[in-house]
């Protein structure tokens, strides 16, 4: 994916462009995004869709969008090959540097032969390949998930072949995540470097309190998040559990909780905050999660992490110093890993300085010198 190097400029001196999926709500991608706006604030922000009234990180930012904003939001779900048309079209030659951040179909903007494009890729495209099974199972669609199935059968192979080409689009891949790294050489065949995104660390004050009580599980209560993993777990170790989020899967949790496990819909940064301090330990039960963010705010706090041993938190899960891991995605297996971490002592201050590297001022360094690197 060679460069003309003998038009390249000075980075102050690039005209810049940063492209993202979608800007709906406030997420891991959304930070990335926030970061590389304030990186490159004259950077005009094209994107698929944007709901100013759900994230307002971007309001002095010069955001574009084209044909499907007139979509309402609510249709994202159906939209993945309506987007693969809108990428695939929307051409950023004039750029010297675009950096696209996606987990889906921006990564497949058109550029110039004098344009470097550098994609963050937070993930290969999950419903057409590590998840593709998930959502099949569960699309999501409610009383129309037999159709969500039918579209996503017959269309599967097509846009396979679309997305292994969109990724072929950067001249430049970085992974937020080992993981992730490796699932673009499986599915993409291509190297890429790690950055790892971007944790807002300092609203995560550390805590040394020795009295920590019971267990936190966070996040979207949908089926791969396992959360009904910790809930079955934690019932028959009869141990304070709180869960905090909502999600399609929460009437179904609540039911079958016990009464040592307390749920909570709704929580603000501060509320958060508080749950992660006064806890033992973050429950992560997932096998699916390519980075993860919320563990590594708990560890902010000195929180340690109970995780299974799979994918993103092998980047900042070390065993005995931040946490512990279980191996299978059982209650049996759970429950060991809590009676394993119970029956230890961890240093609160340790854990909280083991995820430092996951700072904000860490991820805008490594992509300054990142990009730096790549235009000499």
């Amino acid at each position: 994916m060679a460069v003309e190097t003998s038009k390249l400029k000075k980075i102050e001196d690039m005209k810049v462009a940063i492209v993202c999926d979608w800007l709906t709500g406030i997420g891991g991608a959304e930070r990335v995004v926030l970061e590389l706006h304030k990186m490159f604030p004259s950077a005009p922000i094209y994107t698929s869709q944007y709901s100013p009234n759900k994230i307002d990180w971007f309001k002095d930012a010069d955001v574009r969008t084209g044909w499907l904003q007139k979509l309402p939001t609510n249709l994202k779900k159906f939209l993945p090959v309506l987007r693969a048309i809108y990428f695939s079209n929307l051409n950023l030659d004039k750029y010297d540097l675009v950096i696209s951040s996606s987990g889906a179909e921006a990564k497949g903007i058109k550029t110039g032969k004098n344009t470097i494009h550098i994609s963050y890729i937070h993930s290969p495209t999950h419903y057409y390949w590590s998840r593709y099974e998930e959502y099949l199972k569960n699309p999501g669609f409610g009383a129309f998930d037999w159709l969500a199935r039918i579209g996503l059968k017959a269309l599967v192979g097509p846009m396979r072949m679309w997305d292994k080409k969109a990724a072929t689009r950067p001249n430049y891949l970085i992974a937020n995540s080992t993981h992730t790294k490796n699932m673009i050489k499986k599915y993409y065949d291509r190297d890429s470097e790690v950055i790892f995104p971007p944790v807002n660390l300092e609203d995560f004050k550390f805590n040394d309190s020795k009295n920590r009580k019971g267990f936190v599980i966070t996040g979207r209560q949908t089926p791969y998040k396992r959360v009904d993993l910790a809930v079955s777990a934690f019932k028959e170790l009869n141990q304070e559990l709180t869960v905090i989020g909502d999600g399609p899967e929460n009437d179904k949790l609540v039911a079958s909780a016990g009464k040592n496990i307390k749920f909570i819909d709704r929580a603000d940064n501060e509320d958060l905050v508080q749950a992660y301090q006064t806890s033992e330990a973050f429950i992560f039960p997932t096998d699916t999660e390519d980075f993860g963010i919320a563990p590594v705010e708990a560890m902010a706090t000195g929180t340690p992490v109970i995780s299974y041993d799979k994918g993103g938190p092998l980047d900042y899960v070390i065993e005995d110093v931040n946490g512990v891991f279980f191996s299978e995605l059982t209650k049996e297996s759970l429950i060991s890993a809590v009676n394993k971490f119970s029956s230890k002592s961890f240093d609160y201050l340790k854990v909280s300085k083991s995820v430092s590297k996951f700072s904000i001022i860490e991820f805008n360094d490594a992509m300054k010198t990142y990009i730096k690197k790549v235009i000499k």
